[in-house]
């Protein structure tokens, strides 16, 4: 999608869909595959928005408090341990709309060398090549702010971004800070965020969370409307379709 919803783009909010309805929409999310390598991943045609961020960003509660499921998104009991990209389909009445994809956490000590260096290239792949990427909600730890490794991957999505990929940062564990700690990292965020939005979010004390489902919401819905479209075709696999990930 290349254009942003005119309500978010002017600042307007008589026009955002009404937020339980985004809610209700972001609840609808329900597993739909796991994958290992990029090519595995089914072919959609319907926007997808993809989740990334260091091991330790919040991630998984992210999705699940968006989407009010508590184990949708599992998180590994040793963090950045977790090597899969998860898919999970959203939409009403079983028609899927949109796709939402939680990409593995990086940054983390505990991960090999290798490891390390494979998803990089997994990932870089992922947000370079995937087709149906519509945007890119990036998590980060107000705390510490945007590091290295977050300015690496924002770096390297910038040619899609020029190209109309949304993103959006989302400063998690809000409620760890003061007002006024949230308003000064809100504005520096915001002066290195290149054009992308940023949210600042508490999956604890609820903050910022049906703003963000309005905006993915209009993000797969740039019309206004629901597309139609059906569930999403998938590539068919050499081996059966993998089940979802008891920790993942």
């Amino acid at each position: 999608m290349t254009t942003n919803s005119p309500a978010f783009a002017s600042g307007q909010t008589s026009d955002l869909i009404d937020p339980k309805l985004a809610m209700g929409w972001m609840h609808t999310a329900r597993f739909l595959t796991t994958a290992a390598q990029l090519h595995h991943l089914p072919v959609v045609d319907v926007p997808e928005i993809a989740f990334v961020g260091r091991s330790n960003a919040g991630k998984s509660t992210s999705i699940n408090t968006l989407t009010q499921q508590k184990q949708l998104a599992f998180a590994s009991k040793k963090p950045g341990r977790t090597q899969h990209i998860n898919l999970f389909s959203l939409g009403k009445q079983g028609v899927t709309d949109a796709v939402l994809a939680d990409l593995p956490g990086y940054g983390y000590a505990a991960v090999s060398r290798s490891d390390k260096e494979r998803w990089q290239r997994v990932m870089l792949n992922y947000l370079m090549q995937r087709e149906s990427l519509t945007a890119v909600v990036l998590l980060c730890d107000p705390r510490l702010g945007l590091t290295e490794l977050d300015e690496a991957l924002l770096n390297a999505i910038r040619p899609r971004v020029e190209n109309g990929l949304k993103f959006l940062i989302l400063l998690t564990k809000a409620d760890k800070l003061t007002r006024a700690e949230q308003a000064k990292i809100l504005s520096i965020t915001k002066l290195n965020a290149g054009g992308g939005e940023v949210r600042m979010f508490s999956a604890l004390k609820k903050q910022g969370v049906d703003d963000v489902a309005q905006l993915l919401w209009h993000w797969s819905h740039p019309e206004g409307v629901n597309t139609g479209k059906t569930e999403p075709a998938a590539v068919a696999p050499e081996t059966p379709a993998p089940t979802k990930p008891a920790e993942d």
